[in-house]
């Protein structure tokens, strides 16, 4: 296992916090949980194509902020689990718009079809409730990782530069 640096550790920990914090701003206003669910803190989640270590960080706030969820437990493990996928698979992406791609659909698809058992079971009534719930997850998603997310990415990207 790679050990992990104090810088490492704390960026993650900084990370958590930023996510959770900005997930209850969502919740306050309404849009954290749900069908069309918009956090503001899923723009972080194009972080780990700059900072490796984020993952980590998103996957603790995620977990953090769905201990809120009106899902439960299943909600806590699966959207957790979205989150933490998401967050491996953008950190090996080279470009924005590709990176910006694992969370909206690993949440679509693992929060969709969550909200939609919810609603229905396995039933009959579960694949036309999947594809409302995953098509509604996903645009919220395509909101905070497209439309704030990049911008938000490329800014820390201008940044960091100077800082070098």
């Amino acid at each position: 296992m790679k050990q992990r640096s104090v810088k490492d550790l704390t960026a993650a920990a900084v990370v958590a916090a930023l996510y959770t914090a900005l997930s209850l701003l969502s919740n306050s206003l309404g849009i954290a949980f749900g069908p069309v669910q918009c956090r503001f803190s899923e723009a972080l989640t194009l972080l780990p194509m700059i900072l490796p270590s984020s993952v980590y960080g998103l996957t603790v706030g995620c977990l953090l902020t769905n201990i809120l969820s009106p899902y439960g437990l299943p909600d806590l493990i699966v959207g957790t689990l979205a989150t933490f996928l998401a967050a491996d698979l953008t950190r090996r992406c080279k470009k924005d718009r590709l990176g910006a791609l694992p969370p909206v659909l690993y949440n679509a698809f693992l929060v969709g079809a969550l909200l939609a058992f919810q609603q229905t079971g396995f039933g009959a009534a579960f694949p036309a409730a999947f594809c409302y719930q995953a098509l509604t997850v996903g645009l919220g998603q395509l909101i905070a990782c497209y439309g704030l997310g990049i911008p938000l990415l490329r800014m820390l990207r201008k940044h960091l530069r100077k800082l070098n």
